[in-house]
């Protein structure tokens, strides 16, 4: 099973604080293991407060509030930027799919402050990470759902709802789910 493109959606019993209630999107998955990019988790660093940290100038002022999500627990102070793939310009970019790409360079932040970035995009401080075996055995434990990601999840939908809405793509309620695994 390759989980690229897909989402991992928290089951409601995982207690781990970083993960509770999140949806990853998952980057890259292969036998050495998964990168992923939790899309739900704001930080209350505006992106306005990002540049100025980075020395960017941000020209478009309608950015200024955007939130910047904690995309996992490693590598917390590197950037990436999650986007469509209106333009295969940016420096050190990894193309998803035909329509989404993952790009982690300082040109692409300029272009987004100048307005002149990709038409979608989201912008995360770490990553998530998991060794080989490691996602398939932890959703063998019954801690994640999977479904294929969907853009309009990533782009389009407000943070605070894309846990049910991912849920929802897989045409299932996440707030009737059980944590529990049954055993016969």
């Amino acid at each position: 099973m390759n989980l690229t493109n897909n989402f991992i959606i928290a089951m409601p019993g995982l207690a781990d604080p970083l993960f509770e209630k999140s949806v990853s999107y998952i980057c890259q998955h292969n036998e050495q293991g998964a990168m992923g990019l939790t899309i739900n988790h704001p930080t209350n660093i505006p992106f306005s407060e990002l540049l100025s940290q980075l020395g960017i100038h941000l020209a478009d002022e309608s950015l200024a509030s955007l939130p910047v999500y904690l995309g996992g627990p490693v590598e917390t102070g590197h950037g990436f930027i999650l986007h469509s793939n209106d333009s295969d310009s940016w420096k050190q970019t990894m193309r998803i799919n035909d329509e989404i790409s993952l790009s982690s360079s300082r040109d692409i932040l300029i272009a987004i402050a100048n307005g002149e970035g990709p038409s979608n995009f989201l912008i995360t401080l770490g990553y998530a990470g998991w060794s080989g075996g490691q996602i398939e055995r932890e959703m063998e434990e019954n801690s994640w759902l999977n479904v294929q990601a969907e853009k309009d999840i990533i782009f389009n939908t407000p943070y605070e709802k894309r846990w049910e809405t991912a849920a929802l793509s897989l045409g299932v309620d996440i707030h009737l789910i059980s944590g529990d695994i049954g055993h016969a």
